[in-house]
């Protein structure tokens, strides 16, 4: 009586509308939830294996296009050691590429660049600033500068380097493409927001 009781319940309810319909809403929610945490993360494993950048949000940088392609230069360390892209590491660069005569503004600039790094907090080793020259004395040498010899090839692949407004930089992605440049009195502030979106990608 009970087991037949209990299979004709059952059996009511799995021919009601009302039971339909609110256990498709529940599997609607399901599938819902789960796209999203997995759309986004398929999204950015598909950008990074594609070499795909997507727009920053209200970047304050430039992005650039086409990107200028580092990959087949080999740039040299001060002390003439290579220095590899290394596009498994993960590592995003600044590029400072001053004239040899940049004294005081760089000094400043260093101390900015300085205070962008320490402020990206567990993800600083995954930011180098690329220094092109020898910095003058007084600048701050963080852990992650890379001070790199002269290269005349690098520099002609950075856009409108020579800028008679002052120095701009530049964010390299792990794989060597150039792809932000920021004018010449850029807040550094809006560069490490720029690399702060890019850093999640990763």
């Amino acid at each position: 009586m009970t087991d037949s009781a209990g299979s004709a319940s059952t059996d009511s309810a799995s021919d009601d509308p009302v039971f339909h319909r609110q256990r498709n809403r529940n599997r609607w929610v399901l599938v819902l939830i789960a796209a999203f945490f997995f759309v986004p993360m398929l999204i950015a494993g598909v950008m990074r294996f594609t070499n795909h950048h997507p727009a920053v949000s209200r970047q304050h940088g430039e992005l650039l296009e086409p990107k200028p392609d580092l990959r087949a230069l080999q740039p040299r360390l001060a002390d003439g050691s290579v220095y590899a892209w290394n596009p498994p590491a993960r590592i995003w660069r600044i590029v400072v590429a001053p004239a040899p005569d940049c004294a005081e503004a760089c000094v400043e600039l260093s101390q900015q660049l300085d205070t962008v790094w320490q402020l990206f907090g567990k993800d600083a080793d995954h930011v180098e600033v690329l220094w092109l020259g020898e910095p003058p004395a007084g600048a701050k040498r963080p852990a992650s500068l890379r001070v790199l010899g002269p290269s005349p090839e690098l520099r002609a692949q950075l856009p409108r380097l020579n800028d008679p407004a002052g120095l701009p930089l530049y964010v390299v992605d792990p794989n060597g493409f150039v792809i932000l440049r920021y004018a010449p009195g850029t807040d550094p502030g809006g560069l490490r927001a720029d690399l702060a979106k890019l850093l999640k990608l990763m």
